[in-house]
């Protein structure tokens, strides 16, 4: 059965004797515009987001909850980002720009992602990334969990896979009471660095980041990080799985990269005919 994030969530505080407590916070927040929206982005950028959306609740990636953004293509210092919303149900009409300290400019009232600094924090640090997708994929929770069996790259489809995945840690930053959600600044912060020049991060007890130089890029590699997951998780039942080489990672990684427009183009039609 799926956990409703919508119900308050438990995360950490810590009192005058540097006790560490709970207090009640909801999993998204109505939080004030501030600054000045930059010039409106491209409409295909826009439309293309609300695609990824589509695309990555399409392949189990995402399901009423995780999410996806873009760098403004006029203002590298903003991020487009949908309202709290689940991804399926994303129209352009809910796609909102955000600065990179995770403030919306124009939500007029609307609730934010919560998690919004996942992604303010990485384009902070990483200027090469031009995409964000956060999801709790299922298949890939295991290898964030159990620390004896990395996340590697089993098939050609998923070379970048071996540049290395590292895993987030999340007690080291709030401590043994968190509810293990990015909910600060600081916490992306933590996670960005623990992404460090890799494209894909796990997160201890909670999901995937995956990062891309471009959007379709970056959905592209959310997808097969879950399927190389499945096909790891497969392989295990078999035996000892041989898993692709550095050289092989490398390059199958421009090879198959240069096929990305033929995965989405399919997928983008797909994910139209189930538009709501």
């Amino acid at each position: 059965m799926a956990l409703n994030r919508n119900w308050s969530k438990t995360s950490m505080c810590t009192g005058s004797e540097g006790q560490v407590g709970t207090v009640s916070e909801p999993a998204a927040e109505q939080t004030m515009d501030r600054g000045k929206p930059a010039p409106a982005a491209d409409a295909t950028l826009v439309d293309d987001l609300v695609t990824a959306n589509h695309i990555l609740f399409n392949h189990g990636v995402v399901d009423a909850f995780g999410h996806v953004s873009v760098r403004h293509d006029k203002a590298p210092d903003r991020f487009l980002l949908a309202r709290n919303l689940a991804p399926a149900l994303v129209t352009p009409d809910d796609i909102l720009e955000f600065d990179l300290d995770g403030n919306p400019l124009a939500a007029r009232g609307r609730p934010v992602y919560l998690e919004r600094f996942i992604h303010g924090e990485i384009y902070r640090a990483r200027p090469d990334v031009v995409a964000v997708v956060h999801s709790h994929a299922p298949a890939v929770v295991p290898f964030g969990a159990v620390s004896s069996q990395p996340l590697m790259p089993i098939w050609h489809m998923s070379g970048f896979l071996g540049e290395g995945v590292p895993v987030f840690e999340i007690r080291d930053s709030a401590g043994p009471g968190s509810d293990l959600l990015i909910r600060s600044g600081d916490l992306g912060v933590a996670l960005a660095e623990s992404l460090g020049t890799s494209s894909v991060v796990l997160m201890r007890g909670h999901g995937a980041t995956v990062v891309g130089s471009n959007l379709k890029q970056a959905v592209f590699r959310a997808v097969y990080t879950q399927m190389n997951a499945e096909l790891q998780l497969q392989a295990k039942i078999l035996g000892a799985a041989t898993f692709l080489n550095a050289q092989e990672a490398a390059a199958t990684t421009v090879s198959v990269g240069s096929q990305i427009d033929r995965a989405w183009d399919m997928w983008a039609r797909q994910a139209g005919s189930n538009n709501p």
